[in-house]
């Protein structure tokens, strides 16, 4: 994963370059949230999809930093005071405290937008409809039918007080988190263009890899230290937010996502060995620490 962050992070060097000019201050707020730091999971589950199906490295790159850059535009938004109210992310400060609230909602639009451009140009994927499909796909793990609808979900738990049944927070949670995960476990299948069956398995990994990933997510919120996390801590509780930990309480929830990290494994059954790497990452995202 360190090897393929950095790969990553040179990409978005080349897609978000310096700028001089007025505009320069955006392109810092956009590197800024988008480069150093994370984990980089979404980017290297299109990596190592991309790599089952023969994929040329440059094309699963490019759609790996546009995956990225559409996560990072929503860090950045959820973070402004209007949302989460943070102060610090992948252990420095949040793009409104760096820069400010301005400038952090315009490096939020602008990385968004130039995920997309980067989707549809040719250097992405020779085929159009490949092209297509991607944007297509990013945008729905995206907008009012995922990763939005996930947010206002969260938003109105937090309003009720965080009074949701277990099912109520499974689906929150898999629009706000695992859309975009299950996307991007299928985005190397759609470059590769991968029979149906096997985007179908990949995409039902991502989706319980993601389910798992975001459960890791509340357990670190609970237990985790600031230095551990790299961001804030204990803030779920604070703000009543509604999570399958508040709701289960720890053991039962790190059993829940222990079973959804064997039930991702489970999907890939048909690869065999060249599938052990994302095996691996399915347990690594309910053991880390940050």
């Amino acid at each position: 994963m360190a090897e393929a962050a950095a790969e990553i992070d040179a990409a978005l060097d080349m897609l978000i370059p310096h700028a001089e000019g007025g505009e320069a201050r955006l392109f810092q707020a956009m590197r800024h949230a988008a480069i150093g730091g994370g984990k980089r999971l979404r980017g290297f589950l299109v990596l190592e999809g991309a790599r089952q199906f023969g994929v040329a490295r440059t094309s699963a790159l490019r759609t790996a930093a546009a995956i990225e850059m559409l996560h990072a535009y929503s860090l950045v938004h959820d973070d402004l005071p209007c949302m989460d109210d943070d102060d610090l992310r992948r252990g420095k400060p949040t793009v409104h405290k760096a820069f400010d609230e301005a400038t952090a909602v315009l490096a939020g639009d602008a990385l968004q937008a130039n995920a997309f451009y980067a989707l549809a140009e040719p250097e992405t994927h020779p085929d159009p409809a490949v092209r297509a499909e991607l944007c297509r796909g990013l945008a729905r793990a995206a907008g009012p039918r995922g990763m939005c609808a996930g947010q206002m979900l969260d938003m109105l738990a937090e309003e009720a007080g965080g009074t949701l049944e277990e099912a109520e927070i499974g689906r929150l949670q898999l629009l706000k988190t695992g859309k975009l995960i299950e996307f991007a476990a299928e985005a190397g299948a759609i470059l590769g263009k991968a029979p149906s069956q096997l985007r179908q398995a990949f995409a039902g990994y991502g989706r319980d890899l993601g389910a798992a990933f975001q459960i890791a997510d509340d357990l670190l919120d609970a237990t985790a230290s600031e230095a551990e996390a790299g961001k804030r801590t204990g803030k779920d509780q604070a703000a009543g937010k509604a999570t399958l930990v508040g709701l289960l309480g720890i053991p039962r929830a790190r059993a829940q996502a222990e079973r959804l990290a064997a039930q991702a494994a489970g999907h890939l059954d048909a690869l065999g060995d060249r599938a052990d790497l994302l095996r691996a990452l399915a347990d690594y995202a309910i053991e880390r620490r940050n």
